[in-house]
């Protein structure tokens, strides 16, 4: 792999925009270190500082701020879910998330708010980052691309293509679309009419978002010179782009052929960005600057030959929303190609939420804000319900009802199977393990494989980029112990008494041998169950947990084994009653 290191051109350059006295670059001088394991790298795309609604929350902000959406929550919940399943795997494992903060939308958003754009940068990244802490995401770098650290990162990608030769001036005439931030061909275009007000305007097919006619001098990146070695990507590596539909799409527009990039706009139109490093005349495009945040969080350009994976490049995946698309699976590895740095190893693409089968919009007031979401329902709620309803190639549609209807399944399924085998009247659930034997009726035996096979059927799903397929495999493992325990009939054992209140014969009484395989079986389906649902909701799989006894040190993947864990049973909290003991307890309001 080509070493990432600044060379001589680079260094003088750079000097020339950012030493300070006492401070200078040199080209770098390395001894080969040991080399160090690749950490699981999972992004999120970075969002744009006025993305959102107008919308008020309890977070703490001004009417002034820009709520994030719930499509957001949910691109952030996916990323989070990945990287928590690769820590439960025992991989050290990075999530990088952050905010867009450069281009003309967010320069002319600042205008409208009348603020200097640094400080409407400065408040509105706050949302994002509340957002992400709230739906206890644990990410390991916020990126702001305002930040002098991906600044000099995009400097120095720049400065090497321009070296590589793959930079070139010229004029550009197109349709540009502010809000989307990019050029469209005339193809790419047509006559659009606001129903509200009757107004005609030039709009994109693709988004349906407003172009305007642009001609201007700038520079241009030779993407039509790599169209080849971006076919040959996709052809060596086939599930790059997931899913397969989105990678079809993705290879048809490459071989119908790639124009050159304009990868830059005249300051006098937008100034605020990062300047070209060696014509302080233009401002690199944004979707060029933005891409490069997962580099810069990875430690570019200042990689220690030896251990370019310590900071877990090439990502592993990159989560995105559809829309985004093709500056992802085109520009973005275009772009690393022409430095030859590896590429990410797969862009996972999901679909949308729309709100009552109409596509979200905040132009049109059709939106759900995820703070309202969260305030309402709980974070562990609310990931449950995304990861199991939302949609990676079809759009899924948003419902309060939904939302309520999927916990009360929880409630019913896992959560009443948690109490009936904590609270048992008639066993104790460590007795139950200590004993350590299954039962060995036929649907015991059946129930006992299912088990041993469901840690690698929910591994197979997440291998393949599909969360809620993994989940379903475990609900499905849930409602089947549910069914086993209430066919064996545990209490019913267990009762001194007979269906009719009466004292049953000395012969017809089980003891301890009848029913602590049924209760163990039952235990060990909640343990692994919880222990595989950690990723998805946290919060209550580590009450559930706790109510099981099941210590801190014993709740990785490698411990989703059956029987592997004699040392639990004894509940580390207050079992109670009511409330308490409970691992999903009821809703604040069913409204």
């Amino acid at each position: 792999m080509r070493a990432w290191s600044l060379n001589n051109v680079a260094c003088r350059i750079l000097n020339a925009h950012w030493a300070s006295p006492g401070w200078r670059l040199s080209p770098f001088r390395y001894s080969t270190p040991s080399p160090v394991e690749k950490p699981y790298y999972v992004t999120s795309p970075i969002f744009y500082v006025n993305a959102g609604t107008d919308l008020l929350t309890k977070a703490g902000f001004s009417l002034n701020h820009k709520a994030p959406h719930i499509g957001h929550l949910y691109t952030l919940v996916l990323t989070d879910v990945f990287k928590r399943y690769h820590a439960l795997k025992g991989r050290k494992a990075i999530l990088c998330t952050g905010t867009d903060e450069h281009g003309l939308k967010i320069q002319q958003a600042a205008q409208q708010a009348h603020q200097d754009v640094r400080a409407f940068c400065n408040e509105n990244y706050r949302s994002f980052e509340i957002l992400a802490k709230r739906a206890e995401i644990q990410y390991d770098y916020f990126i702001r691309t305002s930040e002098p650290d991906h600044r000099f990162a995009v400097q120095h990608f720049w400065l090497m293509l321009k070296e590589r030769g793959y930079i070139y001036t010229s004029k550009h005439e197109g349709w540009y679309s502010i809000s989307d931030e990019t050029f469209y061909p005339q193809s790419g275009i047509h006559l659009a009419l606001d129903p509200s007000t009757g107004r005609k305007f030039m709009a994109s097919r693709e988004t349906g978002k407003e172009v305007e006619w642009s001609s201007e001098v700038n520079y241009h990146f030779r993407m039509s010179s790599l169209r080849d070695r971006l076919l040959q990507h996709y052809k060596d590596n086939p599930e790059f782009v997931q899913p397969s539909t989105r990678m079809q799409d993705v290879v048809q527009h490459v071989t119908a052929g790639l124009s050159d990039l304009s990868v830059s706009r005249p300051v006098k139109r937008l100034s605020w960005g990062i300047p070209v490093p060696d014509d302080p005349s233009q401002t690199i495009y944004v979707w060029l600057d933005a891409l490069i945040n997962y580099l810069t969080k990875a430690n570019y350009p200042f990689q220690v030959p030896g251990q370019e994976h310590a900071s877990g490049w090439p990502p592993d995946v990159h989560v995105i929303g559809k829309d985004i698309v093709r500056f992802h699976c085109i520009y973005w590895p275009a772009f690393l190609l022409a430095l030859d740095l590896p590429l990410p190893k797969q862009i996972m693409t999901h679909a949308h939420w729309t709100l009552g089968r109409e596509k979200m919009s905040k132009s049109t007031g059709i939106v759900v804000n995820p703070f309202f979401a969260l305030d309402r329902f709980g974070s562990d709620t609310m990931r449950y319900y995304l990861i199991r309803d939302g949609g990676v190639k079809d759009d899924s549609d948003y419902d309060n009802m939904y939302i309520i209807d999927r916990y009360k399944s929880l409630q019913g399924t896992l959560g009443n199977l948690v109490t009936r085998v904590v609270r048992g009247k008639g066993w104790v659930v460590r007795r139950a393990v200590k004993f350590g034997r299954f039962h060995k009726s036929s649907e015991g035996k059946k129930h006992l494989e299912v088990l041993k096979e469901l840690p690698l059927a929910v591994d197979h799903w997440m291998a393949q980029l599909q969360p809620g397929e993994a989940l379903k495999k475990v609900l499905e493992v849930v409602n089947q112990t549910n069914q086993y325990m209430q066919h064996a009939s545990p209490w019913t054992l267990a009762s001194p008494t007979d269906r009719h209140g009466k004292p049953k014969p000395h012969h017809q009484t089980a003891d301890a041998r009848e029913i602590n395989p049924i209760i163990y079986l039952c235990a060990e389906s909640i343990r692994i169950c919880a222990i595989l649902l950690q990723p998805v909701m946290p919060g209550r799989m580590k009450h559930a947990l706790d109510l099981m006894g099941v210590k801190e040190e014993r709740r990785m993947l490698r411990d989703a084994v059956v029987g592997i864990d004699k040392e639990y049973g004894v509940p580390m909290v207050d079992i109670g009653e009511g409330r308490k003991g409970v691992v999903f307890p009821q809703l604040r309001s069913e409204f």
